[in-house]
């Protein structure tokens, strides 16, 4: 964590974005900030629209055009007063705007909006009361307009990757039952909350806070959270989050994080981030509209230089001018980055990919080698069942004694038969005298019949044979085997072992199609390590390395010019995760997590890691579509506006420069809607 950031946690200390009140001050502000301004876009545009139109209507001009006359006494000073309201209302956004790029020095898109506006102001208002010449009121207010316009399409855009934050604000509770002294509760507010106190979760209700159970067992839906569609049991010792939903049980716990130290507020931190943060392409693209600021500014006094030279027509060497600085608004430019930086950001938050840095997320595109941690990563991190094998039984018999002594059962292992049962749909026996065999397995009546369910430790003890070759076999693949006895008997036995994710498999295929390399990087066992590898379909397997040897490996991938991405959970692989040029966490909810990854992968998901490098090429792909057209645009309009061809015929008005860069905006602002990651 950088100094900077450091400091800010430290002066953030006492701010706790669980409060409704700061929820809506702190995380709540940038949203409104942006609502504030579309909707002052949104009045500006339509009232300066509705004034547009007697303004048009009262130009002598636009009267020549259309064959009518409306003139009458005074019409040029009422149209003075309309387009002053104009200027000063539709035109303060730019004005305003420009003053404060002028206090920063830094000129760009606004001071040129606000340099075109003026003058078309000021040289229109001279005409009515002192210059003889031809007014363009009409040109200023279509200008504005135009302009108006833009901003609008420019501020919804940015609005819509912001619904992320409320949607995930809103996913906390108000208040929460803390547990007195004496044992009774008391609802009080989430800010009241402080780090040690304990809280009580009824059923159903929402986990007010992140903590630590002490005391209840129950499932709780964190699919709103992680989006694990599978309940998570909690029990003694286990981490809650604040914002799942409890299932059926109480739970109680003590606050282990408050403040902007809870996950969801880190959640919402990296969002926002994502969302503010300037990438290096941004970058590009402010120092370009900085210079076109520049080159047109400098066009527009030639051009009217050279025109004054030429003809000494001041009216017509300033409305070329004028063209020139309208033409070359780099609004179009300003907009060709941050719309798909935002659209970019809100596809990614819908996909469950949270951008915690977008430099190194656009820089993604450049990945040929992602090295996957093996447990929890391209696994499930819990068992499943996958082999059966009878002796002197079924296989849905043994699974069904199994299943239903286990069912009284939390032992990981059990879990992983039952939900095989569960799969399956098997009979569930009548089970009595259940009793745990410490460090043995289990016993218990079923159906009247006695029976265990116990480990190979248990079967060589008691000197039981069974196929040895078969199980040494399983054992290499680290399956864990355990066998099913009626008195002595021995019906059969079932191997289980952590689960391979599915959409792994598919992850690495797709992966090889778009040319980057999968590697599997594990601290289990070689011979495990390369059974999950075929299973996976992943060629290159580095075993038995210390999770402080994770780093060396993704720096030696570098000496092989690998630009490499390092996808983990974020505890143990958290010196690969900062290492890699794209740290990826998949399985977010823990502080390393969130710290040390680029990108988190909200699912758990490996085929998002597919999602990541897709999005990234993409984004990357329309920043460069954005910018060419914006550029190319400038750069061809210019010499037009200038009026190079005049002597041809060919004249670009103000009005019509002012549409045809509009069009340059549209264009741009739909090209970023049109991403997409697939």
């Amino acid at each position: 964590m950088s100094e900077e950031k450091k400091h800010d946690k430290k002066e953030d200390r006492n701010h706790n974005p669980e409060d409704p009140k700061e929820r809506k001050d702190d995380h709540g502000e940038h949203h409104d900030h942006h609502a504030m301004m579309v909707e002052d876009f949104k009045k500006r545009f339509f009232f300066s629209l509705i004034l547009m139109v007697p303004i048009l209507l009262l130009s002598p001009m636009i009267q020549m055009f259309m064959g009518v006359d409306f003139r009458f006494a005074g019409d040029s000073y009422l149209l003075f007063i309309l387009s002053t309201i104009l200027f000063f209302y539709g035109g303060k956004p730019f004005l305003t705007g420009a003053l404060e790029e002028f206090k920063k020095k830094s000129p760009a898109m606004m001071m040129l909006i606000a340099l075109a506006i003026t003058v078309a102001y000021v040289y229109s208002s001279l005409t009515v009361f002192v210059l003889p010449g031809d007014e363009f009121f009409w040109e200023l207010a279509t200008l504005i307009v135009i302009m108006l316009l833009g901003h609008w399409i420019e501020m919804k855009s940015i609005m819509g990757a912001s619904n992320a934050l409320n949607e995930l604000i809103n996913l906390m509770p108000e208040t929460a039952h803390r547990i007195k002294d004496n044992g009774d509760t008391e609802d009080v507010p989430i800010n009241h909350l402080k780090t040690g106190d304990t809280v009580l979760v009824k059923p159903s209700e929402k986990v007010p806070i992140d903590g630590k159970v002490y005391e209840g067992h129950s499932s709780v839906d964190e699919s709103m959270i992680t989006g694990e569609s599978v309940p998570v049991d909690k029990g003694e010792g286990e981490e809650v989050v604040g914002g799942s939903i409890n299932g059926d049980g109480v739970l109680k716990f003590t606050v282990s994080r408050v403040g902007d130290d809870t996950f969801l507020s880190q959640v919402i931190k990296m969002v926002r981030e994502a969302q503010e943060s300037k990438s290096r392409s941004q970058r590009l693209a402010d120092i370009a509209a900085k210079w076109l600021f520049y080159i047109a500014l400098t066009a527009g006094i030639i051009t009217f230089t050279a025109w004054m030279l030429i003809g000494g027509d001041v009216n017509f060497a300033i409305v070329r001018a004028v063209t020139v600085v309208i033409i070359s608004c780099p609004h179009a430019l300003g907009l060709a980055t941050p719309l798909v930086t935002a659209v970019s950001t809100s596809i990614g938050a819908k996909e469950g990919l949270l951008v915690r840095d977008r430099g190194a997320f656009e820089n993604a595109r450049k990945i040929n080698a992602i090295v996957f941690d093996k447990t929890g990563t391209l696994t499930e991190g819990q068992f499943g069942v996958t082999d059966i094998h009878e002796v002197a039984t079924s296989k849905e018999e043994l699974l069904s004694i199994a299943y239903s002594v286990e069912l009284n059962s939390e032992h990981p292992i059990a879990k992983g038969i039952v939900n095989k049962g569960k799969e399956k749909n098997v009979k569930r026996m009548e089970v009595v005298d259940y009793q745990n065999l410490t460090g043995k397995g289990l016993e218990a009546k079923v159906d009247g019949r006695n029976i265990k369910v116990v480990s190979p430790g248990y079967m060589r003890s008691e000197g039981i044979s069974f196929d040895d070759e078969h199980y040494e076999e399983m054992a290499k693949e680290g399956k864990t085997v355990v066998f099913v006895l009626e008195e002595k008997k021995l019906l059969g036995y079932i191997a289980l072992t952590d689960i391979i994710r599915e959409s792994a498999k598919e992850a690495v295929a797709k992966l090889r199609e778009m040319g980057v390399q999968s590697i599997m990087l594990t601290g289990d066992n070689q011979r495990v390590a390369d059974y999950v590898g075929r299973e996976i379909g992943i060629d290159t397997v580095i075993a038995e390395v210390l999770p402080r040897e994770k780093a060396d490996k993704v720096d030696e991938l570098h000496k092989e010019n690998k630009i490499v991405a390092m996808t983990g959970d974020g505890v143990n692989d958290a010196p690969a995760l900062a290492k890699a040029d794209l740290g990826i966490a998949i399985g977010a909810g823990t502080d390393v997590a969130i710290e040390t990854a680029d990108v988190i992968l909200v699912r758990s998901n490996p085929l998002d890691v597919v999602s990541i490098l897709r999005l990234s090429r993409a984004t990357y792909r329309k920043m460069l579509q954005n910018l060419a057209w914006a550029t190319g645009y400038n750069i061809l309009a210019i010499p037009l506006a200038a009026g190079i061809l005049y002597n041809q015929g060919i004249v670009i008005s103000p009005a019509v420069g002012a549409v045809l860069m509009s069009l340059s905006t549209v264009i741009v602002a739909i090209n970023a809607r049109l991403l997409k990651i697939k």
